[in-house]
């Protein structure tokens, strides 16, 4: 009798007929969509799989590589490392990494050449606990070890059965004058957000959930490129919603460090656990 891991293994993950054949429809929505080019999907991915990677997810620990991304700006942890994921977490990051999916994107999105990254930068799975909240912001737009590679589209499936709206955890999405939220979107089990990633793409989920301690927010992450001569070049960059003047300092603060970080990252190839711990160290944030 096969196990539940075994039967994932031998189902097709990505529907590739049903998602194909609905591209002249989707790229449409995707690419007149307000504030800025985005789509949300549901039942994204095959629900017995995604079942499986919410049961892998339960079972890591946090002594099993995961960076935590602790500052003023976020409390949430991520964990970007290939060889350390479960194995049908990983089979899933390898299929939306595929030829198949890239072209999929391409033609959803508008924006051909687009690349996978296989180190994975700022994404692979990421989780918060109850508390837990990421800054509306745009995010970083060159990858720190590849100088000409432009990020231009970001994936995110969630991992979240049984997900009550009173928990919050909503994904929002900003108006390019970060004038207003223009839309909301609840982080349920086999929903995918697919948005462009520019330098006025703000986003976020910046309501702390509410969830109970033993749950979380999860999802995977995953972020595109294309190869380009001279990109336009700047760190995640955070913003104060409208009436958050007084936290207009320490945001403007933490964006300095990310951004003296991001630099030398991209020059000494440091790792993601060193600049948790100074954000953390400069914006007086515990780890939780």
């Amino acid at each position: 009798m096969q196990t539940i891991t075994e039967t994932a293994e031998n189902t097709q993950l990505f529907d590739y007929d049903h998602w194909n054949s609905q591209l002249p429809t989707l790229s449409k929505d995707y690419q007149g969509a307000s504030p800025y080019p985005h789509i949300v999907l549901e039942n994204f991915l095959n629900p017995d799989v995604l079942t499986t990677c919410s049961q892998e997810f339960d079972k890591l620990n946090e002594e099993d590589g995961w960076i935590n991304y602790v500052h003023y700006n976020e409390n949430k942890a991520g964990l970007n490392k290939l060889d350390l994921l479960p194995a049908t977490i990983k089979r899933t990051i390898n299929e939306l990494n595929s030829p198949e999916f890239l072209a999929f994107l391409s033609e959803l999105t508008g924006i051909k050449g687009l690349m996978k990254d296989d180190l994975l930068e700022g994404g692979g799975i990421h989780q918060s606990k109850r508390g837990g909240y990421l800054n509306i912001h745009a995010d970083f737009t060159v990858h720190p070890h590849h100088r000409h590679w432009q990020r231009r589209v970001n994936v995110l499936v969630y991992l979240n059965p049984d997900w009550v709206e009173e928990w919050g955890g909503k994904l929002e999405l900003w108006d390019t004058q970060m004038k207003a939220c223009e839309k909301k979107v609840l982080p349920v089990f086999n929903r995918c957000v697919i948005f462009n990633t520019d330098a006025d793409s703000y986003h976020g989920h910046p309501e702390p959930t509410t969830c109970p301690e033993d749950r979380h927010r999860r999802s995977i992450a995953l972020y595109y490129y294309t190869e380009e001569a001279q990109p336009f070049r700047r760190a995640t960059h955070y913003m104060v919603r409208p009436g958050e003047e007084k936290k207009k300092f320490m945001v403007k603060l933490d964006n300095t460090m990310v951004a003296v970080y991001t630099e030398i990252k991209g020059m000494l190839g440091s790792n993601d656990k060193v600049v948790s711990k100074i954000l953390r160290f400069f914006s007086g944030k515990k780890k939780k």
